[in-house]
């Protein structure tokens, strides 16, 4: 077969996920692919700059963007993670709009956190469709009221039901991407899972052990930077990062009691940064303090975010 008679025999193209804050779309995007890409915690607002996802189905290749979920902006680094959502939405050839069926189930309604969302959809001029995920937390009859409500709010070209954690209804929505991108020749090679260099989705990882380890005790003002990659004789990698922070007392609290905290972010990320790259890791995390680290142009630049001039 020739590679013209390939092409077209297949299909590729990008979906991008939105959705408000902490609605299940680094969940999702990690099930559609079959392995982690994207990192994954409790709290809202963990993913910053878009995540490519590669998913193959049949002859289909689906190139999943995971979007920072989709809230009222306050901040600069809030109007850099709304620009860049809407903008890979846009530029997308289909759009899935995650929603957190539990959160709408429990009073709140569609209204409250999805306005947002739902006042900007009618501008992206492309496919949209409604994926309702953790319904294993919702009654049927329940789920079926919300698909109604959202039938009301926008066009869908079609609504799912899903359960991202456990698998439930993933598959279908697999299968249907598949048939929804255009066809063309895949854009990856078949056994590549994402486009993030090694260097970032390091940083990524260890980003995530942070939040997961912290939980409340720090705001969202840090970030990582993988500083020094270098691969040994011996076959393990060195690497270093630096944690940067606002202020001093935050300095203190990654640390921890004589180092004890950061001492044990350190060895999970090493970890799974070791399962990553498919060898041994010596991994050395600095903790700096820069203030102004959110004004900072080359710190957007290093997160893959335009800088908001406003």
């Amino acid at each position: 077969m020739t590679d013209s008679q390939a092409a077209k025999d297949t299909r590729c193209g990008f979906v991008a996920l939105i959705g408000a804050p902490n609605s299940g779309k680094s969940t999702l995007i990690n099930a559609l692919v079959g392995a982690k890409v994207a990192i994954v915690t409790q709290k809202a607002q963990t993913t910053r700059a878009p995540v490519l996802g590669i998913a193959i189905e049949g002859a289909s290749q689906i190139i999943l963007v995971d979007t920072p979920g989709i809230f009222q902006p306050k901040r600069r680094l809030d109007r850099a993670m709304w620009g860049a959502a809407w903008t890979r939405a846009a530029d997308a050839d289909l759009v899935a709009l995650v929603i957190d069926a539990e959160r709408a189930h429990t009073g709140r309604g569609l209204d409250a956190w999805l306005n947002p969302v739902f006042e900007t959809l009618p501008t992206i001029k492309r496919p949209v469709v409604a994926v309702l995920n953790k319904i294993d937390l919702v009654a049927r009859p329940e789920l079926l009221h919300l698909a109604g409500d959202l039938s009301t709010r926008h066009a869908f070209a079609r609504t799912f039901m899903i359960s991202a954690l456990n698998g439930d209804g993933v598959p279908d929505l697999r299968t249907y991407l598949a048939s929804a991108v255009p066809p063309g020749p895949w854009l990856y090679p078949e056994d590549q899972l994402t486009d993030a260099p090694l260097r970032q989705a390091a940083a990524e990882i260890t980003r995530e052990k942070l939040f997961l380890r912290l939980h409340d005790e720090l705001p969202y003002s840090l970030t990582v930077e993988t500083e020094a990659w270098k691969e040994l004789k011996d076959g393990s990698v060195r690497i270093e990062q630096t944690i940067y922070v606002m202020r001093d007392s935050q300095k203190k609290i990654v640390l921890g009691a004589k180092g004890a905290t950061i001492k044990e972010i350190s060895m999970a990320a090493r970890k799974e940064i070791g399962e990553m790259v498919g060898g041994p890791v010596h991994l050395f995390l600095f903790v700096k303090v820069r203030e102004h680290w959110g004004e900072d142009p080359a710190r957007y630049r290093e997160m893959g975010l335009d800088y908001p001039k406003e």
